[in-house]
């Protein structure tokens, strides 16, 4: 058996500039939190990325390792945005809180995402 080493598609970023940015690229109904990340790359299921979140009013970029837990390929129905939804770790914790609390009141409103 040989092992093919996997290409790697080095950093990713996430550049989140206001309240409806963020409400269509976090996946609440991750385990953990998670986050859509717009890309034309082809990821496969199960598979480690590495993102800078570039957050709102944050100074700095927060760096998050995920795990690729949905796919929207390219020409994908409904117009929707090619790209990759990503579980964040336990370790994320305060993270998906200051995403939640700038979410607070919006979670459950029903509107369009990039994934639902």
């Amino acid at each position: 058996m040989s092992v093919v080493p996997r290409i790697s598609h080095g950093i990713l970023s996430l550049n989140i500039e206001t309240k409806e940015d963020l409400y269509k690229a976090y996946m609440p109904f991750v385990e953990n939190g998670g986050l859509f990340i717009p890309t034309t790359r082809t990821y496969q299921l199960g598979e480690e990325v590495f993102v800078l979140l570039n957050l709102m009013d944050e100074p700095d970029k927060i760096p998050v390792t995920g795990k690729v837990v949905w796919v929207t390929p390219k020409a994908a129905q409904g117009g929707k945005k090619p790209g990759i939804g990503i579980q964040m770790s336990a370790e994320d914790t305060s993270l998906v809180q200051k995403i939640e609390t700038h979410l607070a009141g919006a979670l459950n409103s029903g509107r369009r995402t990039h994934t639902l």
